[in-house]
């Protein structure tokens, strides 16, 4: 029980800390769009006024013959393309920072990560003396061998069937 305890706790500190960097770095992240300037896609410099052009003719289209596919998918374009520019045209630049901030910042983001993965991903891999596979590789091959719980005792290396001792223990043998 001390070890979910444990895994819980590591787990939590690092969801926090993962949501602390993660929050830290938003404030320190200015995000600026030019959309109304236009932009360049391609070397070509448009405007935003020439991106809204096919979405007007794909709503035109669509009032003019009643919404026939065609129509559907020039006005999807024209969605797209906005959406693209406004993208396209979105730049994001980092705040002033000290190193101390930054360190502050990555060990938050990476060690947070770390410790999430570690309690997501790894599980436990306690070793006994028996038994050099662990936890993970005992209950594998339950799985595959579709048989009952079979572990260790602290005997020289022999395997109890727990099926099996509850059933005597039912008899009153």
């Amino acid at each position: 029980m001390k070890s979910a305890k444990n895994e819980l706790l590591q787990f939590l500190a690092g969801l926090v800390m993962l949501i602390a960097g993660l929050f830290i770095f938003s404030q320190k992240v200015v995000v600026h769009s030019s959309f109304l300037s236009g932009f360049s896609m391609g070397g070509i410099r448009m405007t935003s006024g020439l991106i809204i052009v096919p979405l007007i003719i794909g709503i035109v289209w669509m009032f003019a013959t009643g919404a026939s596919f065609a129509s559907k998918v020039m006005t999807g374009v024209g969605v797209f393309l906005i959406l693209v520019a406004i993208i396209a045209s979105t730049s994001m630049h980092l705040t002033t920072m000290t190193l101390y901030d930054w360190i502050l910042i990555l060990v938050l983001i990476f060690g947070g990560a770390g410790l999430l993965a570690k309690v997501l991903l790894v599980g436990d891999y306690k070793e006994d003396e028996h038994d050099r596979g662990g936890y993970r590789a005992r209950k594998t091959n339950r799985r595959q061998s579709g048989s009952s719980y079979t572990g260790s005792t602290t005997g020289a290396g022999s395997s109890v069937d727990v099926e099996a001792e509850l059933n005597k223990m039912k008899k009153g043998k």
